[in-house]
């Protein structure tokens, strides 16, 4: 298998700990995030001083001669398949989708193929160099089976680590639509007296709890205040919709993603996503509100009513701020349209 040479010094004043001093000081050319560098550490690939180390706690002072031995990357069990895909941007580095509803992400058990990343695997070929020493794209974030949108993915370790690193740091912009039962607005007094929701300026409303699996049912996620990850969604209304409104468009940001996020939050106030299968509950709309036709098409809406709409981060390798739009899908327009919008 081929391979490559990565040499340099470790400059001064380094971090005590070996990794954490390869991870400052590996020259930028040879595109090693800190996750492939602790990985290539305990597979003994790192000599320090000639000597192999695989101890990524051993201590370095500055001057030491570093050699890594880097192979190419391996062909991954993953396999390629000829699905067509839209793409909103693409580089050498990263590549930016826009997913159907009916489409899971990342192979698993249930789903081995017909994803997003088995698409990718063919669409992006040998421009693939590697994630973690697999020539696979790197998924930093997902969306939702039935959840429309865009989705951005690494091309190599460079891009990875430097998408991966904004996505923990939640400095990357995430804004989505979606259709509720209801209006969350500020006037309505019961939405006050649920905990862990409060009103910012500008009718926005802030729900923060933590999220983490539903006792009994291992496919769903819950809303706790003791225990699990914390998370906070904002929403604001875009038009209500029905007179009386009956149901809204809406707009939500993420300042965290978990799994389900807006899903279960929007339920837990109350205004649970129109067409939700899991936390959407059996609700019916007031056809006097919103007619016959609104009814009809909101009890037939056969997903969650979610759409990835606005996609905002700093290009991992040139620092350019990058943002992306996506128009509403047909399916959540037409839903909007028959309950009385003005779409």
């Amino acid at each position: 298998m081929a391979t490559s040479l990565v040499s340099f010094v470790i400059a001064e004043d380094p971090p005590a700990r070996l990794d954490k001093a390869l991870s400052r000081d590996v020259p930028a050319e040879a595109d090693l995030s800190r996750s492939r560098l602790a990985k290539l550490i305990e597979e003994g690939a790192v000599k320090v001083a000639g000597e192999v180390v695989t101890n990524p706690r051993f201590k370095v002072a500055g001057g030491e001669e570093i050699e890594i031995t880097v192979e190419a990357a391996t062909e991954t069990d993953i396999v390629a398949e000829d699905i067509p895909l839209t793409v909103v941007y693409e580089d050498d580095d990263l590549i930016v989708i826009d997913k159907p509803a009916g489409m899971v992400v990342h192979p698993a058990p249930g789903t081995p193929n017909g994803t997003v990343v088995n698409a990718l695997m063919f669409h992006c070929g040998e421009s693939l160099s590697g994630i973690g020493g697999e020539k696979r794209p790197g998924i930093v974030h997902r969306i939702d089976k039935d959840t429309t949108g865009l989705l951005v993915a690494a091309k190599n370790d460079k891009a990875h680590h430097g998408l991966a690193a904004q996505f923990e740091k939640h400095s990357v912009e995430r804004r989505y639509l979606a259709v509720c039962y209801g209006a969350p607005d500020q006037n309505d007094p019961r939405i006050h007296g649920i905990r862990g929701t409060n009103f910012e300026a500008g009718n926005i409303l802030k729900i923060q709890t933590f999220l983490g699996r539903h006792k009994t049912d291992r496919q769903r996620q819950a809303v706790s205040f003791e225990q699990g990850r914390h998370a906070v969604t904002r929403a604001r209304i875009i038009e209500t919709l029905g007179e009386p409104a009956s149901a809204a468009l809406i707009e939500c940001w993420l300042e965290t993603g978990r799994t389900h996020q807006i899903r279960v939050h929007m339920s837990h106030v109350g205004h649970s996503l129109i067409g939700d299968p899991v936390y959407g509950g059996k609700r019916k709309l007031n056809a006097k509100a919103v007619g016959d036709a609104g009814v009809e098409a909101a009890s037939r809406f056969d997903r969650q009513a979610l759409h990835a709409a606005t996609l905002g981060f700093d290009h991992p390798v040139t620092g350019e701020w990058m943002e992306f739009e996506s128009e509403l899908p047909d399916d959540m327009a037409e839903l909007v349209t028959a309950l009385g919008g003005s779409l």
